[in-house]
């Protein structure tokens, strides 16, 4: 394993040539220059449409946007007709939600620490009697045990939603103890991957997931790219979400037959650009390694975690070992606002970092933060000496208030 030289990766992120230190990776990732390029490549070069034009500029940005699904799909292990192109997180789980058939087994199991995405299509599902939503409630420090979930899903349950990491905390579910659970009762299983792909090897294949969402932005990709991952079987199953332009073999005035997955649940013209620049984001990712990143987190985690818990009114939520979360943490200072503390560490040291309850109320409100935390998430480029500036800021700010 060839060792990480964060100096050099920084020089790649020009935001970091300003005067910050970026700790809200959770909500948003940087992007290196590669990633841009490509992009200003494709807006510069050739910029067509996929699948529509035979131009020279259409087959060029075929070619170019096909290979990224390719290289998506490589990274995450499946095949590139099991990757479909969604906006973002959020879309690719309400995708879930409105094409599957709930007609028989209608019952959804998700935990109380979900990101709202995942788990607020499924409410309304339920609202409208359409399915029937059940949750795991995590303990005091906001995890789930394979035995609760084993007591939730039953033969009953279509669909089993659970994290692989959450966007507050940073603990991970149980996913192999969950998949075979859901599996031995007939349920499938959706990973919500935003917060675990752009940190961990995930291999989708090998972990038996039935489906994984994720998004672009979270993994030094572009703003407006997602993806949803999907057995194959299970996309030709499910119906078309989004139609029009792309979807269709062929449209009469009273029928329509639609192309096979993943191409029917892309409707419209698409973010050439955007994909094209999540395919450089995983080269990217893949020249520096998973193993690498998932190493350079814990270390810096490990510090972020043991700092935090040596600052007179800090409160942090989740398990105090770092063991057994990322690098993220959330935390709140003495009875002070979350919003006070993040706006003055940005404008004592430039330190961004995210306040509220992070599209996680349930969770939050769980843990003893309903008003919100500040939360600090780390990615491959942030430095020990960044943890250390933080938490001596944080510091004075504990002094001041």
């Amino acid at each position: 394993m060839i060792e990480m030289d964060t100096a050099r990766i920084r020089k790649d992120f020009p935001i970091l040539e300003k005067d910050v230190i970026y700790f809200d990776n959770a909500c948003m990732s940087l992007r290196p220059r590669q990633v841009i390029s490509s992009m200003n490549e494709y807006y510069a070069e050739y910029g067509g449409c996929s699948g529509r034009s035979l131009h020279r500029f259409g087959k060029k940005t075929e070619e170019k946007f096909e290979e990224a699904r390719g290289k998506i799909a490589k990274f995450v292990g499946c095949s590139g007709e099991e990757v479909a192109f969604t906006k973002n997180t959020t879309e690719a789980i309400n995708l879930i939600a409105h094409s599957l058939d709930f007609s028989g087994r209608k019952k959804v199991v998700t935990s109380n620490m979900e990101h709202h995405s995942a788990f607020l299509p499924f409410l309304l599902l339920s609202k409208e009697g359409k399915a029937e939503l059940d949750f795991v409630i995590a303990d005091e420090y906001g995890e789930t045990s394979a035995e609760k979930w084993k007591e939730k899903i039953d033969r009953n349950t279509r669909l089993v939603v659970a994290h692989h990491t959450t966007n507050s905390i940073g603990t991970s579910a149980p996913l192999k103890e969950i998949t075979k659970i859901a599996h031995d009762n007939g349920a499938l299983v959706l990973v919500d991957g935003a917060q675990g792909v752009p940190h961990f090897q995930v291999d989708f294949r090998k972990s038996d997931f039935d489906f994984l969402a994720f998004s672009g932005h979270k993994m030094l990709g572009p703003t407006g790219t997602g993806c949803l991952v999907a057995k194959r079987h299970i996309l030709e199953e499910m119906k078309p979400f989004i139609v029009g332009g792309d979807t269709i073999e062929k449209v009469t005035l009273d029928s329509v037959s639609f192309l096979k997955p993943p191409q029917k649940f892309e409707g419209g013209l698409q973010h050439y650009a955007g994909f094209i620049g999540l395919g450089a984001a995983v080269d990217y990712l893949r020249g520096i390694g998973m193993e690498n990143v998932e190493k350079q987190e814990k270390e810096l985690g490990k510090r972020l975690i043991e700092g935090l818990l040596e600052i007179e009114g800090v409160k942090v939520y989740g398990p105090t070992d770092y063991r057994r979360r990322c690098a993220i943490a959330a935390f709140n200072l003495k009875k002070n606002s979350p919003h006070q503390v993040a706006i003055m560490l940005d404008t004592i040291k430039g330190i961004a970092v995210r306040s509220g309850v992070f599209c996680a109320e349930p969770g939050m409100t769980h843990l003893g933060a309903p008003d919100g935390a500040v939360r600090a998430s780390l990615y491959l480029y942030n430095t020990k000496e960044e943890v250390e500036t933080f938490l001596g800021t944080l510091g004075q700010i504990s002094k001041i208030l």
